[in-house]
Formats: C-alpha cells, structure tokens, sequence
C-alpha cells in the first residue's frame, strides 16, 4: 500500500514536470515572439489530459484594398486525432465582413499570411468547418459530437479565411487580429460533426425585377446524417433563404433565414434526418429593385451569393467532414416547393437598431475597432500603442536644430527649426548675452509648413528674422506664436509668408526679469476663445507670464504645490500646452522631471504629475481631449540613468502612464518637442539629430500562444486567391468555385508541422536536466519495487515499457500496486472534462448593424467563377 501511495504520488509529480517542460517550451516561444500581434481574451488552457484550447487569429494585418480576402493556417497542435467541440468568434462586423474555418490536407502557403483569392486555401481538397459573419454569435455543439481534425483524419492543418469589405475600416491604420477561439479534445467523440453547402452559381438577376428564385437541389447518397444547425448567406439583395429535405415527395423544413440578420448557425428542425435517397434542396429569393443592370453570381461588391449552410453530425464510422451540391436541381421539382420559401422574413426596425450596436454586446476588446473620428487621437485605451510611421517623411527634409512644432488649422504640422545655427556652449555669457550677433540672422525658410500624412513641405516662411529659434504655437488665423532665446524676445508672426513680426514682447537681444523683458524665454501657449497666450520664461528665470491678444501684461506665477512646505521652484519651464476642454495650463518642468498643471484665469495650482518612467527630465507636453484627455510627453537623457528616451501617453485624470513609446528606426538623441495632429499622429522634434518623427496609433493585440500554435505580428501581404473545392461523392455536380481570401505570413507553419501539445520536444540543456531530474525518483521507486517483490518472493510482476515519448510510464501489475488509470485520474480532479455540449443556442443572435452600412462592399464566401469579359 505504501509503495502504491508513493509511486502515485511520483506519477503525479512526473505528470507536472512533464506539463514545467511544455511552459518551457512555451515562455520560449512567448519571447520570439516578441513583435507578435496581441489579441485577448487569452484562451483558457483546460487542465486535462484530453482537453485543451487553441486560438487562431490573423497577425494584425492591414488589407491593401476593398473585398481583400485573407488566410493563415497552423497545423493542428497534436500528433494524434482531434476533435474541435466549440467554436467561439472573435470579430465583429464593422472590420470583418465574413470568416471561414477550413480544414486541409497541405495549405496554399507557407506563408504566415496569403491572399487567398489568387493562391487558393488548400493545394488540395478544402473542407469547411466553421463560418461567421454580422456579429453571429458562436454556435454550441450537442452532446458528443465533434469537427474530427489531425493526420488520421486527412486534415492536419487549420486554415482561417476573413474577408475584409470596406477597407474604410482601416482608416486609422490599426491591425487587425480577428479570428477563432477552439475547444478541442483528444477523446473520441461519438459523432463527427460536418457541413453540407448548398450554393447556387449561375443565377441572375435581372434589373427592376420584384422576385428572382436561385434553386439548388441535389440527390443524397451517403450514410444518415442528422443536421442540427443551418446558417443562410446572400448579399444586399436576399430576402429569404430556405433549405428543406425531400423525401417520397414530401418537403420538410431544415431551416429558413433572412439573410439580412446575424449570419449565425441557427438550430434545424428537431429529429431531422437525411439518408440515401432522400433529395436536399434551397432556395434563395432575391429582388432586382433598384438596380439598374444585371447583378450575378460572383465575388465582387456588385455581385450576389446564394448559399444554404447546413451543420450536421453522422457516426464516426461514416463521417464525411464536408459535401457540396452546386446543381440547378429540375423546374419539375420546385414546382412542389412550399409557399413560404417565396415570403420574405421582415426586420423590424427594432431589429435593425440592436443591429446597429450589436457590436458593443460582442468580445470587442480583443478586436481591431474604429477610433471615434469625432475626437482626435487615440481612444482612451491602454490596448492602443504608439508605433513609428515607417517611411515617413517620404523624401528627407533639410533641417537644422528643430527646436518647436505646431499644428495649424488646416491639419497641417509647422517646424520651427534654426537652419545654419547652432546653439553652441560659447553662444552665451554669463549674464546670458548673446555672443553670436555677427552672424546675423537666420537666412534659411525657419518655419516649414509639411503634409502630416506625406511629409513634403507646402509653404516655408521665417527668413533673417530669427537667431536661436526655440518654441512655437500656431493661433485661429494661423499666425505664429514663437520665442527666440538669443533675442529674449516672444514674437508674433504673420502665417501669409510675408514674414513681417506683428507683435513683439520684449526687448531684443536684452535678457531681465520684469514684465516687459525675458530671458531666454521657452515656449508660447494660446487660450483660443479669448487669445490671452501664457509664455514660459525660462532658461535664467522660472515663471509663467501671462498676456492678453494683444500683448498686454496680465499676470505672472512660478511653480505650485500642494505642500507649501515642500515647494520647489521651477527649474527650466520648457514646455507649455493650454487644455482647452479644461481651461488648464500644463507646464513641463524639464530640470525638476515632472508637469505642473494650473487654472489658466488664475494661476492657481491644479496638479503635479512626476514619474520615475521621466528618469528626472521632461522636455515637452502636448494635449488631446480624447477621452477624458491625455498629455503626451518626451523626456530627456538623464546623468543617473542610460534608458532610451521614449514618449509617454498619460491619462490626464489618473496621471496613470497607458503607453511608452520611441522610434524603431534609431533612437531619440535629444527630443525637444511634441504635438499631436488631428487625425491621433504624434510628432516628436528632435534637436540633436536634426529631425522629425512621426507615430501613429495602432490597435494593440495579444499573442495567443495554446496548444502549440503561436501567431506572430508580421507585415501582411495582400494578393488574391483562387480555389477549387473538389467535388463531393456525395452530389450530382459540383462546379469550379472562385473564392477571395487573403492570409497573415506564417513564417513558423514548417517548423509547427512536427509540434504537438504533450509533449513538446526540445533541445537544450535545461530540458534535458529536468527530464533526469523528474526520472531520478521513478527509478527508485521502481527500484525499490523489485526489491520489494524480491522479498515477497516474487509475489508480483514488475513490467516497464517506453512510451512514446521515449520516457518511461511503467506499469506495475499485482497484489501490491493496482492499475492506475492517469486520464480517469485528472479527470475526476480539477481541470475540464467534456460531457458533450447544450443543444445549439443562438439567443440574441438576430440582431445587427444596418446592412446599407456595409452591404456595398460585400462579396462572399463562395462565389462562382467570373464571368469572362466580353470585348466590345
């Protein structure tokens, strides 16, 4: 008994080590995977022997055009026969037009993303398995039965198909990372799931017609099945789409749909079954009302489907994963069809409405969404990051020292840069004179108007004006706000380009401390309902001044806090921005690391916000009132500490840090300033190399890394696929059928081939170690075993075997050790064991977003082949 007890106890422990090894293999993984898409929620890893979940999802990719039909594939993460009981989505309508899951012996490419609207999704025969679209919620399998996937069952890789309809979508360049979350098991199931497509391909629809009928029908000849869900699938023009059984002449229902609803698995008729010999027919009902040309079967936004869906399960030992049926099917035999097929199922308006916000019900926080183009920059989302804007600016820009950056009213970014000047250590003396007079002033264009989105200069200004340029703002008639620390002055400036200084605070080349001088002033921020504008002052002194349009003093104030006990004095304000939902003044407080906020009427201190992140400097704020408002930061190179500079998004309310940002292509030297243009782009002066970054927020994405499969963010490449699905044994006909996809590159799918969920081999030493390490305790266990037996005088048998993976499970047989069953073991522990699923459920499924939003971009699944064109 003792020794049954201590060699469980040591099984127990071989199991775990066996599960340290796989997390090993995976933290492995997990840090390649460093540039990876990220996508939550993160899949839930069953704790069973036989149980496990596997995500799919594309590699955050941007579809180059409209009807972009993309595919990626993984094999399937087990060696052995697996068995898909659960298919949950992650996608919603207002990015994804449609998804498929296929099922395939070899895939198109080995690409970690294809289009597949040129390539095909398989090299041979394509099974479907799964299909989703308008926010169809996931469908649940019935008891025992299973999608059969893995070697065995010819079908040893996953491929994920997503049409992208309007690229629209994608106007704020986020990635998108939809997809599929699979529960899958290694028990044999009963019953073995599979999908029948009924799918008109030659139907046409004439202009102005009420009612045009596409019919497909096709004889059975296979082994029983007993669908259990049917999905409908048309375009703009379906009314209705019906599917029925037909057997000694009698029409029975398996499922009817407005196609104008949530495209989800619905639940067929109950106790509904179709054997050889039966007939099994569709019919969809289109209008031609307000076109004005002929619409066909295609795979275009100007084209239709007609596709009948139906989700079925039959014995395992008859299974057939997939069967088409593409045939006409005879005038003789739809004449019997029933009255209803031809009645148009309504939406109500209530209907459309939920339609329309179906999407915030859904998971969307692990989608690509749309930002709200009401606001600008970023939704107040941790889940956006700042990336750099890869080949911006298109052709390089001259520059000098570029010290300030604005945006005009016309969406436009300003440099303010110091062409041929430098501001060098011998530039000043001690009482912060200017020691470069002779040098005149700057000839070069020092104010650049740039396309944001291109980075070409419109219109250059600010020529012999200026001496050491430092900060700039832009006000309601585009005139310039700017400071010049040589000249101690503030300056007004025409934007017509006539380069003429309307105002001018300060006296020229005179530093001081009063109301009418400056010294080495910094910055210039304006409130743009009354014009006052606030100037940080500077270099030699520490305050913040304060004058009205039209240059009037009003005001001045130095530092705050809430502690009068603990007041520290500016030290080098460098870097103001006014708050214009708040009416607040922020100031970046660059020698002391940190940004004081005050009431911009009085002075008045709001609040402080220093981070260690800072590492004790920040150069320059900025402001977007996205959310409840955020300051965007640079910091500066600090004496204590060697970290790269980087960009910081601070959420104004919580002073919490939601994102840290810095270029890929080098790193800051010396960011000086930064702005934030109205479309969420942010731009980053950096004096010291002489140049302008630019970065755009992309929608963040999770790696899902279950079972063996890992995704990676790569660069998408777009291009269309043609595929042929086979004919099936089981229909009269079946026709070439053209589908667009396109796929995220999958550069790791070769080297997945040979993984598998338990165990995962590896090479190395820390693996080996382990495994001689969790061995060391069976060995005396065993050994200690056979000198019990020994004793006992042979009273039992002791036989070791090698499992599979080349350790050694034992099996120990007799009077002192019983037989130990690890599956029924875990199983009956905590972790997950399949009992079968609930009978198919789509409650608050019939809801979506109105489909003139998104019909005109609409091309499908399976179309027929284009038509061809006919010279004129």
């Amino acid at each position: 008994m003792e020794v049954s007890v201590f060699f469980l106890l040591v099984l127990m422990f071989t199991s775990h080590g066996i599960g340290v090894h796989s997390l090993l293999h995976e933290s492995k993984r997990s840090q390649d995977n460093s540039g990876s898409c990220v996508s939550k929620p993160r899949p839930k890893v069953f704790q069973n022997s036989h149980n496990f979940s596997v995500d799919l999802r594309m590699p955050g990719v941007i579809p180059a055009t409209s009807d972009t039909y993309l595919c990626m594939a993984s094999p399937v993460p087990t060696g052995r026969d697996a068995y898909i009981v659960d298919f949950i989505p992650h996608a919603n309508m207002n990015t994804v037009h449609h998804m498929l899951l296929f099922g395939c012996r070899i895939p198109a490419s080995t690409s970690s993303s294809w289009d597949c609207g040129k390539n095909g999704i398989c090299k041979d025969e394509s099974s479907v398995m799964y299909a989703w679209a308008r926010n169809a919620p996931h469908p649940e399998l019935p008891k025992d039965v299973g999608f059969k996937v893995g070697q065995r069952s010819g079908l040893p890789y996953f491929v994920l198909q997503i049409h992208y309809g309007d690229i629209g979508a994608f106007g704020d360049h986020h990635r998108d990372c939809s997809g599929l979350t699979l529960t899958m098991t290694t028990k044999p199931q009963p019953f073995i799931a599979g999908i029948y497509l009924l799918m008109s391909v030659d139907t046409v629809i004439l202009p102005g017609k009420k009612v045009t009928n596409a019919d497909v029908a096709c004889d059975y000849t296979s082994y029983p099945i007993y669908p259990f869900a049917f999905r409908t699938h048309t375009h703009q023009l379906g009314k209705v789409v019906s599917g029925y059984r037909v057997r000694d002449g009698k029409w029975t229902l398996i499922g009817r749909q407005s196609p104008q609803l949530p495209q989800a698995f619905y639940p067929t008729t109950k106790n509904l079954n179709i054997k050889y010999g039966d007939t099994v027919a569709a019919r969809c009902v289109f209008t031609g009302e307000g076109r004005t040309t002929k619409t066909y079967i295609g795979s275009t936004s100007n084209d239709e489907m007609c596709n009948f869906y139906i989700m079925y399960y039959m014995d395992r030992k008859h299974s057939e994963p997939y069967m088409s049926c593409v045939e006409p099917g005879s005038k003789e035999l739809f004449k019997h069809i029933p009255a209803e097929a031809n009645v148009p199922i309504p939406v109500s308006p209530e209907q459309m409405h939920m339609m329309i916000h179906m999407g915030d019900s859904q998971d969307l926080e692990d989608q690509t969404l749309l930002t709200d183009q009401s606001e600008p920059g970023p939704l107040q989302d941790e889940d956006f990051h700042y990336q750099e804007a890869a080949g911006w600016p298109q052709s390089p820009l001259q520059l000098g020292q570029v010290s300030g950056l604005a945006v005009d009213s016309n969406s436009n970014l300003v440099i303010f840069h110091r062409g041929d000047h430098s501001w060098r250590a011998d530039s000043f003396n001690s009482q912060a004179q200017y020691q470069q007079r002779s040098l005149g002033p700057i000839q070069q264009s020092t104010i650049l108007v740039v396309d944001p989105a291109k980075g070409n200069i419109l219109k250059a200004s600010g020529r012999n004006i200026f001496y050491l340029p430092h900060g700039i703002t832009t006000d309601k008639e585009n005139n310039y706000w700017v400071t010049d620390i040589a000249l101690h002055q503030v300056l007004k400036v025409s934007g017509d380009g006539r380069d003429a200084a309307l105002i001018t605070l300060g006296e020229a080349f005179t530093p001081g401390s009063d109301k009418n001088h400056f010294c080495k002033p910094t910055d210039v921020a304006e409130d743009p309902e009354t014009g006052n504008i606030f100037v940080s002052d500077g270099y030699c002194n520490a305050r913040i001044l304060k004058f009205s349009a039209d240059g009037k003093y009003l005001s001045e104030w130095g530092s705050g806090s809430s502690d009068r006990r603990r007041h520290i004095p500016f030290l080098i304000p460098h870097s103001l921005v006014f708050l214009p939902d708040k009416k607040d003044l922020c100031v970046a407080d660059r020698e002391n690391g940190r940004i004081q906020c005050f009431l911009a009427e009085t002075g008045e201190f709001v609040k402080e916000i220093k981070k260690d992140e800072f590492e004790g400097k920040v150069f320059a704020i900025t402001y977007s009132p996205a959310g409840d408002g955020l300051i965007f930061a640079v910091n500066g190179q600090s004496s204590f500490s060697s970290a790269p500079l980087s960009g910081f998004v601070i959420d104004y309310p919580t002073k919490e840090i939601l994102d840290t940002f810095r270029p890929n292509t080098k790193d800051f030297e010396m960011p000086h300033d930064i702005v934030q243009s109205q479309d969420g782009s942010v731009f980053v002066a950096d004096v010291a190399s002489k140049s302008v970054f630019k970065f755009i927020p992309e929608k963040l994405h999770r790696s899902v890394k279950k079972a063996g499969i890992e995704v990676q963010e790569l660069e998408e490449i777009e291009t269309f696929i043609q595929a042929k699905v086979k004919p099936n044994h089981t229909t009269s006909k079946t026709a070439p059928i053209q589908e667009k996809q396109s796929v995220a590159q999958q550069n790791q799918l070769q080297a997945e081939e040979k993984s598998e969920v338990l165990p995962i081999r590896e090479k190395g030493v820390l693996p080996a170690v382990i495994t001689t390490l969790l061995l060391i305790p069976l060995v005396l266990v065993i050994s200690m075993g056979v000198f019990l037996c020994w004793r006992k005088k042979n009273q039992c048998e002791v036989k070791a075997e090698q499992n599979p993976v080349g350790g050694i499970l034992g099996k120990i047989r007799g009077k002192a050790v019983g037989s130990l069953n690890l599956g029924n073991f875990f199983a009956s522990h905590k972790g997950y064991s399949r009992q079968g699923f609930d009978q198919l459920s789509t409650e608050g499924s019939d809801q979506e977003r109105n489909d003139e939003d998104s019909s005109d971009s609409e091309t499908e699944e399976y179309s027929a082949l284009q038509r061809p064109q006919l010279s004129s």
